[in-house]
């Protein structure tokens, strides 16, 4: 964990708030969380950005966490020509063509009951991994895999603002 500012944490504090409110939209779609963020600017560290990201996603309504989601591709889909999808879905590189037929079934069954996208934070984790995931979690209420789903969510943007703090320019 970094404690000092980078440069890219740097540029994150001093980009006007219409740049640096479209840069956060790259990490999180939920405009509320971007809000939240913004707001809490300079940064003093890193580790108060991560922190911040993981207060203002406690604080998002299920409607936030809607349009948090809404950012998210299907896993097993990444969105086309989005290299940040790609690289986070590579576990599904190498799966067979069985495996990406079953996620996708399995994706679809768990949004039709739920409303959303499956969300995992998949960076690292094989296909294999993440079908166990929607096997395990489709059984739960609506209210459990919102709070599971918020969670995801605080590891998908660390990873994202990582790689945002690290760039030296965007």
């Amino acid at each position: 964990m970094t404690s000092s500012p980078t440069p890219g944490l740097t540029r994150i504090n001093t980009l006007d708030d219409s740049a640096a409110t479209a840069e956060l939209h790259e990490v999180c779609a939920s405009s509320a969380w971007g809000s939240k963020l913004l707001a809490q600017r300079p940064f003093i560290s890193v580790d108060a950005l991560f922190s911040a990201n993981e207060s203002a996603m406690a604080e998002l309504t299920a409607e936030d966490l809607g349009e948090a989601m809404g950012g998210h591709a299907p896993i097993g889909r990444p969105k086309p020509g989005d290299p940040t999808s790609a690289r986070e879905q590579r576990g599904m590189a190498g799966a067979s063509e069985e495996l990406k037929s079953e996620l996708l079934e399995l994706n679809l069954a768990y949004q039709e009951k739920f409303g959303h996208v499956f969300l995992i934070c998949a960076t690292g984790a094989t296909g294999a991994f993440m079908r166990d995931a929607v096997k395990s979690r489709i059984g739960n209420s609506p209210e459990q895999e919102r709070e599971i789903a918020r969670g995801e969510l605080v590891k998908i943007n660390r990873i994202r603002l990582t790689r945002l703090v690290e760039e030296e320019s965007a």
